[in-house]
């Protein structure tokens, strides 16, 4: 076999994936796919084929009861109020990421092999990377509604309302579907003969596509991350110094604050890190931590539901009272109800739920 064309090292493909090879064989004039040495391996290695969907599966297991219930509570339980709203909506981008992992387990446990088709590759890449981002744009509107409650609550009466609150996450969903349209156009599973694999939303032929992808990864990361991000961080600080100067209790602002910067600075910004470094050194060994960064970005659909209890008081109370029936009907709720009903009496509310 005979390399089918050279590729000069600036046309090689800079997006998020392992380059495909092409050579081509004189004698039946076919394409032959394969990955340099270093992809190979890491697509065999333990660290793709078990590490990561072991920790996949324990998300799965976390986060589809926790977000599940959260949902459950928040649509059929709760007033819908502005902030109960984004909070719902955010539980839904959780729970439609967690339920993309089933599939993802399978495809790194049976070795990156992906045996469900184009069409169903497409879509749960799609799902998958279009609610993680959906996810941190919610917590964006969460942190912006928290902030004008508080900081500018006259304000905040004008413009805070369920029409509105309504019209912002039907923006962010239209928003994020039209940011996955490349996604579901573009090709994302590829046989690979030499490994006799086909992988999903992991491999690139080179130079296809390479400055297409590049423009599209910074935008994600700039648009979907970084200014989110920052907007959230500048609304929590603003929401703490506002409780702080009059007097009020910051209890749960402060909670709420370490809840999001762990999951912005701990969770999602090391995936989102890889992916620049990548995109600027061109080395595809780098594309096997950015998996690992992946598997860490979606904990934080284990830690949103803290985030929830901690924002809503009429989640605390739900969760209370459902943890006092249970204890009922071992014959111990009498008396866990009355140690959470005397301690709640003991300490005072704060006069802004935040």
């Amino acid at each position: 076999m005979t390399v089918s064309k050279c590729v000069r090292k600036d046309q090689m493909s800079s997006s998020r994936r392992f380059p495909i090879l092409q050579r081509t064989d004189p004698t039946t004039n076919k394409s032959f796919n394969y990955f340099n040495d270093s992809s190979s391996w890491l697509l065999r290695s333990e660290m793709t084929t078990v590490l990561v969907p072991a920790f996949y599966l324990v998300v799965f297991i976390i986060g589809l009861p926790a977000n599940g219930l959260a949902l459950w509570i928040f649509v059929t339980r709760i007033k819908k109020l502005p902030s109960t709203i984004f909070l719902m909506n955010l539980a839904l981008a959780d729970l439609l990421v967690t339920l993309a992992l089933p599939l993802r387990v399978a495809y790194h446990l049976l070795g990156n092999n992906w045996l469900f088709g184009e069409g169903l590759c497409r879509a749960s890449s799609a799902l998958f990377y279009g609610n993680v981002y959906s996810s941190i744009l919610f917590l964006t509107c969460i942190a912006a509604d928290r902030y004008l409650a508080v900081v500018h609550p006259f304000l905040s009466k004008e413009v805070r309302s369920k029409q509105s609150a309504y019209r912002v996450c039907g923006t962010v969903w239209v928003l994020v579907a039209l940011a996955m349209v490349p996604m579901y156009i573009t090709q994302q599973s590829y046989k690979i003969d030499s490994l006799n694999i086909t992988t999903c939303n992991d491999a690139l032929p080179q130079g296809l596509h390479a400055g297409y992808f590049s423009s599209y990864i910074i935008c994600l990361v700039v648009f979907g991350f970084v200014i989110p991000c920052l907007i959230t961080v500048f609304c929590y600080v603003s929401v703490i110094s506002t409780l702080i100067l009059n007097d009020e209790k910051y209890v749960h602002a402060i909670k709420v604050t370490l809840l999001v910067l762990l999951v912005s600075l701990v969770c999602l910004s090391p995936f989102h890190v890889i992916l620049l470094i990548q995109l600027y050194t061109h080395s595809t060994d780098i594309y096997a931590y950015s998996m690992v960064g992946l598997v860490l970005s979606t904990f934080n659909n284990c830690i949103d539901p803290l985030i929830y209890y901690y924002i809503s008081e009429e989640i605390r109370d739900k969760v209370r009272s459902a943890i006092c029936a249970q204890n009922d009907e071992t014959g111990s709720g009498k008396s866990a109800q009355s140690f959470i009903q005397s301690n709640s009496a003991s300490q005072p509310r704060p006069s802004h739920s935040v």
